[in-house]
């Protein structure tokens, strides 16, 4: 399917199970409240079955002095124990 921008849009239903982590070298960048987050070229996208494609970025690529633990965590049968952070720009 092409949407008005003709870009070929994915079905997240043609994803695999289990999930595929794919490199890539697109520029990708967080930014919050003004502030760089976190920037890269060096992400994985992560593809799952009816799930959203996400970004998981290296953490040399991510400035921790704006992240704090948040409280919780879950698991993946997957992608294993996944831990939570909260984004401080104060």
């Amino acid at each position: 399917m092409k949407t008005e921008q003709n870009i070929e849009q994915e079905s997240v239903w043609k994803y695999p199970r289990p999930p595929r982590l794919v490199p890539s070298d697109k520029l990708v960048v967080v930014e919050f409240a003004g502030e760089r987050i976190a920037e890269t070229r060096r992400a994985y996208r992560v593809l799952e079955t009816s799930h959203p494609p996400v970004y998981y970025f290296p953490p040399a690529d991510v400035r921790r002095e704006f992240l704090q633990p948040a409280p919780g965590q879950s698991f993946c049968e997957f992608k294993g124990i996944a831990r939570y952070w909260s984004v401080d720009v104060h």
